[in-house]
């Protein structure tokens, strides 16, 4: 029997999407010197606090392996959906996992409710972050299968911020859950097709 997995949750409201350009300034049409470049500093990652949004986030890059359709490709494929998902709780940005999850299913339809519900109005969450020690695929060689794999996933603890820093919704303690996890390749890529705590 599974269950939902990967925690969170807020009450609904709306927010409105902002939008800015930018006008770049008119080219000069005299010869200067071409200054020399110092290069800037890396970008430095700051986790999410209680006086802030989590900042520079390091966006999940997809191995190579992962494209592959082959136990060690699924393998690295699920740890790279995870860590999207992880990606998206840390920032609200749910676009790469929603490429590479069925998003009818009703699970999903929850966790990326729950993301949006915690990044809206100025909120946002502190921890959270996941990771997989352990991912055991199932593996058969009969064409257009789906796959199965049990999944080792421990989630941070959670605290929930509104705008200005107050307090949210009660915090999530941290987890340590067994998942199991179904995917698909389609097109010449995979896509998790359904997934969910194992209970029992």
């Amino acid at each position: 029997m599974l269950l939902s997995g990967c925690q969170g949750g807020a009450t609904p409201s709306s927010s409105p999407t902002e939008t800015s350009t930018t006008t770049a300034p008119p080219a000069s049409s005299a010869s200067v010197p071409e200054a020399s470049a110092t290069p800037s500093a890396p970008a430095v990652y700051k986790p999410a606090d209680a006086q802030g949004k989590a900042q520079n986030v390091p966006v999940p890059v997809m191995p190579e392996l992962a494209k592959e359709n082959s136990k060690a490709g699924l393998e690295a494929f699920i740890g790279y959906w995870y860590a999207t998902y992880s990606y998206a709780i840390e920032t609200g940005d749910l676009a790469a996992w929603q490429k590479i999850t069925d998003t009818t299913i009703p699970v999903a339809v929850a966790h990326e409710k729950s993301v949006n519900l915690n990044h809206i109005d100025g909120r946002w969450m502190a921890g959270g972050r996941l990771t997989t020690p352990v991912i055991e695929v199932a593996w058969d060689d009969s064409p257009s299968t789906t796959f199965s794999a049990r999944v080792q996933v421990i989630q941070e603890a959670i605290q929930y911020f509104d705008a200005g820093g107050a307090k949210g919704q009660e915090d999530s303690a941290a987890t340590n859950t067994a998942d199991a996890v179904f995917a698909k390749y389609l097109s010449n890529a995979w896509k998790v097709t359904d997934y969910g705590t194992i209970v029992g």
